[in-house]
């Protein structure tokens, strides 16, 4: 199954400029753009009706579609499915192999640093685990009894769930995460040099009030948690 973060732009150059300052490797420019960190790939859409979220591929949703119609509404589209789970991202079922891909290299080529995956904050947390075992993913960390959950699909792709009020900062659904360690006070560092405008600095975690987790969004408004751990 490949999968592929999706994010809207008002505007497709002001998207692919926000990307290159981060260091991700432009693929394509147009009609829609395609980027990388040499892990991951992000399809930037520039059609009105694009909404925040995630594309996974394969030969047939037929059989996960069954399982999702008793879940959730389940709408078809001119090439397959499109659903959403509780914490409103939308995730697109196309129905054949893409020709982007990449092979995982290990450490990101980005500024932004190591890539732990898609985080989304779910008022059910029951259900839209089930969604997403209905799209193949399986257990990783975590339980819904602690209000943390993390799912994995069969290339490593990790989507992880919080229940309500238990991040203390601002929250976008869908999110990225980055996973830094002690080295989040240089990457923050970079960012800043690269022009990218800091949505929130948290300093909610370090006893001496420094800034060493920061979210940024892109032009269409994805969010990125930029996290020491």
């Amino acid at each position: 199954m490949q999968s592929f973060i999706h994010t809207p732009t008002p505007d497709l150059a002001q998207s692919l400029d926000f990307y290159q300052r981060l260091n991700f490797q432009i693929l394509q420019r147009e009609p829609f753009g395609m980027v990388t960190d040499g892990n991951f790939l992000i399809e930037i859409n520039p059609e009105r009706f694009a909404r925040a979220g995630v594309k996974l591929f394969a030969d047939s949703w037929e059989d996960a579609v069954n399982r999702l119609e008793k879940l959730t509404n389940v709408h078809t589209t001119g090439d397959g499915y499109l659903l959403a789970d509780p914490s409103n991202v939308w995730i697109y079922l196309i129905k054949g192999v893409s020709e982007w891909k990449v092979e995982p290299e290990g450490a990101s080529a980005s500024t932004l640093g190591n890539f732990a995956g898609l985080s989304l904050e779910s008022t059910d947390l029951k259900r839209s685990t089930a969604i997403w075992e209905a799209l193949g993913f399986t257990l990783s960390m975590g339980s819904v009894d602690q209000g943390w959950v993390g799912y994995q699909n069969e290339n490593g792709f990790t989507v992880s769930f919080m229940q309500p009020n238990t991040c203390p900062h601002l929250f976008y659904n869908p999110s990225l995460t980055f996973f830094n360690g002690g080295n989040n006070p240089a990457v923050i560092k970079k960012i800043r040099e690269a022009g990218i405008p800091i949505t929130e600095e948290i300093t909610h975690f370090n006893k001496e009030g420094i800034v060493d987790n920061i979210i940024v969004r892109d032009p269409g408004g994805y969010g990125f948690f930029i996290f020491n751990d």
